[in-house]
């Protein structure tokens, strides 16, 4: 986008709507190097759109309006008080549409050539740079939506997850003494829960009730959910979910914020049904240090022979000394029947 240079960090208004029957609403338009951010008055991130795949209802008439190439649908208006952007855009536009093949064989035959070549790197290069930049720009409430639409899967498939009072306290308690003290609300217990631990793209981490109800002590599901966020650290949940929908599913979320149906409902699947990917035992045992608690009992619940876990068994730098409890006795006790009602 050399050609834009003198274009950057440009603003105006306009107006804008997410579909034909939503509200219309006033927002700041900002020209990037390859796509129109589209935000709301208290700076909030609406929409992403291409600029090589912008389209105009209304060519040469004003206010122009403009919409995403094969979604009318979605539109944003920009007028006079605009002209700068318009013409930003514009050039744009015609600078795609000048790159189109033309009539001829020699033409034709070479636009073929460079659209194989384009599509070659775009099969390397495209999907993972769309899927990073998601990650980048995607704000936390559409994070938040798109675990939200997951879960409402997850409670088809494994029914709702477990709430007491007492228990929800004690399960707060043992979020801020892992995870630290801003993490209330990160854990959820299922009835019908993931192998072990599963993650949502909001950070949330799911445990099967197994995990609460079985051990003999708060260590196993506090080195658990250690593990787990050990792995978000890894890899962003929200990667994972958008890999498995590949380059439609990174666009999509780039110009709307939403995920098809279909693709969240099989993601929720895997995330009931598939075992957790490991993490190297350096990671976990640096987890577990910083977080003043002992590897074994974590590693005993993964192996009871302790065989394929020597390495978080014997490396265990926590375990000679004393440490704080994962949670109190009366505590873990509430933890336990969390999913009694």
């Amino acid at each position: 986008m050399t050609a834009l240079e003198q274009y950057a960090r440009l603003e105006a208004p306009g107006i804008w709507r997410a579909a034909p029957d939503a509200q219309r609403q006033d927002v700041v338009v900002a020209l990037g190097e390859a796509s129109l951010t589209i935000t709301d008055m208290q700076d909030r991130a609406l929409a992403h759109w291409s600029l090589a795949a912008v389209a105009r209802a209304n060519p040469g008439e004003m206010p122009a309006l403009y919409h995403p190439d094969g979604d009318p649908g979605e539109e944003l208006e920009l007028g006079e008080i605009a002209s700068d952007m318009i013409e930003a855009i514009e050039r744009v536009r015609r600078a795609v549409a000048r790159r189109r093949p033309r009539a001829g064989r020699l033409r034709l035959t070479g636009g073929l050539a460079v659209a194989a070549a384009i599509a070659a790197a775009a099969a390397l290069w495209l999907p993972g740079a769309l899927r990073d930049h998601a990650l980048r720009v995607l704000p936390p409430a559409k994070r938040a939506e798109v675990s939200e639409a997951l879960m409402a899967d997850i409670r088809a498939l494994g029914g709702r997850p477990c709430h007491t009072p007492e228990g929800d306290a004690a399960l707060a308690a043992l979020a801020a003494r892992v995870l630290g003290p801003d993490a209330a609300g990160r854990l959820v217990v299922l009835r019908e829960g993931p192998v072990a631990t599963a993650s949502l793209p909001d950070g949330r981490i799911l445990l099967d009730r197994a995990l609460v109800e079985d051990p003999a002590e708060p260590d196993v599901p506090a080195g658990f959910v250690l593990a787990e966020a050990a792995r978000q650290g890894d890899e962003d949940p929200l990667a994972r979910l958008l890999r498995a929908g590949g380059l439609p599913a990174s666009l999509r979320v780039l110009t709307t914020g939403r995920l098809p149906p279909d693709l969240l409902r099989r993601h929720a699947e895997r995330l009931l049904t598939a075992p957790p990917t490991p993490v190297p035992d350096a990671t976990l045992l640096a987890a577990f240090e910083a977080a003043e608690l002992s590897a074994r009992p974590y590693a005993y619940a993964r192996d009871v022979t302790g065989e394929t876990v020597l390495g978080l068994i014997e490396a265990d730098a926590v375990a000679a000394h004393p440490t704080r409890p994962a949670l109190s006795d009366a505590d873990w006790l509430r933890l336990q029947g969390i999913c009694e009602e």
